[in-house]
């Protein structure tokens, strides 16, 4: 990938640094050879990012032709708006006042070079705000009222850099395109930038760390730059060419965050916003599911109105699912008259609506893996030891977990896997995993789930490492299909 710096005039950038290309802006956006560059990153150091400047089209050109410029369009129209700024700010609050508590004065001026400061004192501090506002030069202007707050934030024109900080910035800037993902040497071979969001401190992840470095593996061999990053990373997602999300997904929670930033900034994500709300709230998934008529355990939508119809239209035992709930949380099996009253009870006061349905026991429940509309894998979830469910998570530590068997498609019952697809294809394209019961040769859909299992040692027993390469393969397709689409537009 080409890294180009994008200047008004070749004399503001006086640095020489391997690999990176100096462009006058005027050659940037006229000159018909950039247009056709397919893979390139873009550092604007034009003098102004306002609106109309020739440094303003340098970044939405950039975007247009597929490239990834740093600041992008997005960034230079938060600059420009103060509350927006302090909005994103807000989460730093502790990180300002504990970086300048020591200060006398009322006023402060933090410039940041390339996520750097001359004194190292604000290390942490620059690194932070960088990551907020990703643009290569920053002024950011702090005042003291009861406590240090942050005012503005803006571009630093290259030609306002003071000389005596001239040293500083070559320095900052050598170190900053010397980075793992900027060297020259490991982005000749790399076309796409690919985040994976995950949360290491998560108990029972969609991926362990195993199949996590799987999926790195093979994005590294399918020329993917590739970054574990997490909560912390939001503004950063500009940056990147896809997401991909192996954090349990909720709507209401960061992951829907980063899926629905990540669309809209014209990512390629998995999951994407739309399917981690129609997966992740049961309400809407039984209603989607009974309109396209797809068999069901017998369900009802319960509410406080009707929660006394409940014994005689589903049975005891039945099952109750708050809206948001995954992974089996948020699911219970009510025995007796008793437990179900008080089950809706707890249900009811954290949502107006829950889901029930009849209790139909199996040793084990069909997951079909599904991708693009195909199926992927096939494994039987068999139940936790001792337990109506596939996860127990109140089990001991080596039971919380029935054991897992990944079968061929030809073992597959074709109701079962029809019914799965069947259902899978009403949520989108992306990547799901359906849950399925088998009874006397009748497939029953339990739920469909965004960002499913896949897991080292479990989905894998037989695709084995081209599971992972399957998944790469058709982000990188998608990549490729949407920058095509965009230049053709």
């Amino acid at each position: 990938m080409r890294k180009i710096v994008v200047v008004d005039y070749p004399k503001d950038w006086g640095v020489t640094i391997e690999d990176v290309e100096v462009v006058d802006v005027q050659k940037y956006l006229t000159d018909t050879a950039y247009t056709e560059i397919k893979h390139a990153r873009i550092f604007n150091l034009c003098r102004s990012y306002k609106y109309q400047t020739a440094g303003y089209y340098v970044s939405l050109l950039a975007e247009a032709r597929g490239h990834k410029p740093i600041p992008s369009v997005t960034t230079m129209q938060d600059l420009k708006t103060q509350t927006i700024v302090r909005a994103i700010t807000v989460e730093i609050e502790d990180l300002i006042k504990k970086s300048l508590g020591s200060l006398r004065s009322k006023t402060f001026t933090l410039s940041i070079y390339f996520g750097q400061n001359v004194a190292n004192k604000y290390e942490k501090l620059c690194k932070q705000l960088h990551d907020l506002f990703q643009a290569p030069l920053l002024r950011v202007q702090f005042i003291k009222k009861e406590e240090w707050v942050l005012q503005s934030v803006s571009a630093i024109p290259i030609n306002e850099v003071p000389d005596y900080h001239w040293k500083y910035l070559e320095t900052f800037a050598k170190s900053y395109f010397a980075r793992h993902r900027f060297s020259g040497a490991r982005l000749n071979r790399k076309v796409y930038d690919l985040a994976i969001l995950v949360d290491p401190e998560e108990k029972g992840p969609p991926s362990n760390k195993k199949a996590i470095q799987h999926f790195l593996d093979a994005a590294d061999s399918l020329g993917f730059y590739t970054e574990l990053i997490t909560k912390d990373d939001y503004r950063r997602l500009a940056e990147f060419d896809a997401l991909f999300i192996r954090e349990t997904t909720a709507v209401n929670h960061h992951t829907y965050k980063f899926s629905r930033k990540a669309y809209a900034e014209g990512l390629v994500v998995i999951d994407d916003p739309e399917s981690i709300l129609r997966c992740t709230n049961k309400v809407y998934l039984a209603e989607l599911l009974a309109k396209a008529k797809v068999p069901t355990p017998k369900t009802m939508i319960i509410h406080k109105d009707n929660r006394k119809q409940v014994e005689r239209e589903l049975g005891l035992p039945c099952v109750l699912k708050t809206p948001d709930s995954s992974f089996s949380q948020g699911v219970v099996k009510a025995k007796d008259t008793e437990s179900l009253a008080q089950e809706l009870d707890t249900m009811l006061l954290d949502s107006e609506l829950v889901i029930g349905q009849e209790y139909i026991p199996t040793d084990y429940d069909w997951r079909i893996g599904i991708l693009d509309k195909q199926p992927l894998y096939a494994c039987k979830y068999f139940m936790a030891k001792g337990h109506w469910q596939i996860y127990n998570w109140n089990g001991k530590k080596h039971n919380t977990e029935g054991a897992v068997r990944t079968v061929p498609f030809e073992e597959v019952p074709f109701v079962v896997m029809h019914t799965a697809l069947k259902a899978a294809n009403l949520i989108g394209d992306g990547l799901y995993g359906v849950d399925v019961k088998e009874i006397d040769g009748k497939a029953y859909v339990i739920e469909v789930n965004d960002n499913p299992s896949i897991d080292a040692g479990c989905e894998d027993q037989i695709l084995k490492k081209e599971l992972y390469a399957s998944i790469l393969k058709s982000i990188k397709k998608r990549i490729d299909n949407h920058k095509n689409f965009r230049v053709n537009e």
